[in-house]
């Protein structure tokens, strides 16, 4: 049996089953196990490909695969067999959660239909699907991989400078938001699941999740008419919210409000714009904002970035430099919020959940492939001579197929 005992977490006593790989399902399934959940990782015969998604790489694993795959176990097992899916089927005997992202009609054709299957083998099971755009509709069934469906859902085109050709956001936020929204569905059908005692289909997919993101652009469109452009670091909606110049580093500055905007004024020693009729309100500020801007930096390129932006914070606006990636993981309030985490070779990101109870913890590092196949088997009550056949027979695999 399963022992949950020494888990903390506010999902301790959770197992949730992984069947997916790349991004979006292993990014949302490591919050889960962030938190307690125990997560059984099931990779294919060749394992998640972002095991070879390098450099940098740490002992043939990617630096990609290693960031979001943290507090799981792994095992390699054969879906495409039937004594794989078998085995598939046993650990769902205990299961809270399952998380996939196969193609659509992969789970159907394997026979592991939840509507017609695992709804009825499992009633109380939360089936997580993510896929590219889910598998009905106009582009039902199509893979969909995160630039691509930037591209499709207007991301390119409202990103860059105003100048530019359609830029690829340079995050891959479609996926991860995607996951995002993944695992709060989870705990949305796992809290229902108190009052119910039923699991239920979460159809998530990256399509929807990216127009969901598409905030302030999509409503701007709506109440307007006007289709959204770049506008480089500049907020659409408001002024002055943009990177600018100063004597040592660009910094930026948002002040979205009157209030803001004069306190702004008053720490640059510059009361004349509060009154100039081209910025007195925030729409007057946006339809000048080039003017606003050459004013503004007239007096930020003779003031230290680094000290203009704590004497702002300390007058109640929101400031700061621009930092490349060394200086943010560096830095010393990342240090003190606990979001970098090192246990020997091991050095990435910690959780951004807060609980004060039942904090997030690194418990364990991510798996190497199929390192706990045997294992797990033994947990779930596979007899010896059985586990022995399914290794043997490729079904259950300890090592990565070439």
């Amino acid at each position: 049996m399963l022992d949950f005992s020494k888990v903390n977490g506010a999902l301790a006593g959770k197992l949730v089953i992984d069947l997916s790989r790349v991004l979006g399902g292993p990014y949302c399934t490591q919050i889960l196990a962030d938190h307690g959940a125990e997560v059984i990782k099931i990779e294919p015969p060749r394992g998640d490909e972002t095991r070879d998604w390098g450099p940098p790489y740490h002992d043939d694993d990617a630096a990609y695969f290693i960031g979001v795959n943290r507090n799981k176990r792994s095992m390699g097992l054969d879906l495409t067999q039937e004594q794989g899916r078998a085995v598939l089927l046993r650990l769902l005997e205990k299961a809270d959660v399952l998380v996939e992202n196969f193609k659509p009609g992969t789970m159907e054709k394997w026979g592991l239909c939840y509507e017609t299957v695992l709804k009825e083998k499992f009633p109380s099971l939360i089936h997580c699907r993510v896929s590219g755009f889910g598998s009905d509709g106009p582009l039902g069934g199509l893979p969909g991989y995160d630039a691509i469906v930037q591209g499709m859902t207007g991301w390119f085109s409202i990103n860059g400078e105003a100048e530019s050709n359609p830029t690829r956001l340079g995050l891959a936020m479609v996926d991860m938001g995607t996951g995002l929204y993944s695992a709060i569905a989870i705990l949305m059908a796992v809290v229902e699941r108190e009052k119910s005692h039923l699991g239920q289909y979460l159809d998530m997919t990256l399509y929807d999740c990216a127009l969901a993101l598409m905030h302030p652009h999509i409503v701007n469109y709506n109440f307007s008419g006007d289709i959204p452009v770049a506008t480089g670091n500049a907020h659409p909606n408001i002024s002055p919210y943009d990177t600018f110049r100063t004597k040592t580093t660009d910094v930026y500055i948002g002040a979205g409000n009157n209030r803001a905007f004069a306190k702004l004024c008053k720490e640059l020693n510059r009361l004349d714009l509060i009154d100039d009729p081209r910025f007195q309100n925030n729409i007057d500020r946006v339809n000048n904002r080039s003017d606003l801007k050459s004013e503004l930096e007239s007096s930020l390129v003779k003031i230290d970035g680094g000290e203009l932006c704590v004497r702002l914070g300390k007058a109640g606006l929101a400031a700061g430099p621009i930092h490349d990636t060394a200086q943010a993981v560096n830095h010393p309030h990342t240090l003190h919020r606990n979001m970098r985490v090192e246990d020997d070779w091991y050095k990435m990101t910690g959780t951004p959940i807060k609980l004060s109870r039942t904090p997030g913890s690194m418990r364990s590092k991510p798996p190497k492939y199929g390192a706990h196949s045997r294992q797990l088997l033994q947990e779930f009550g596979f007899p010896d001579e059985e586990i022995k056949n399914l290794l043997e027979a490729d079904i259950v695999l300890e090592k990565r197929r070439s």
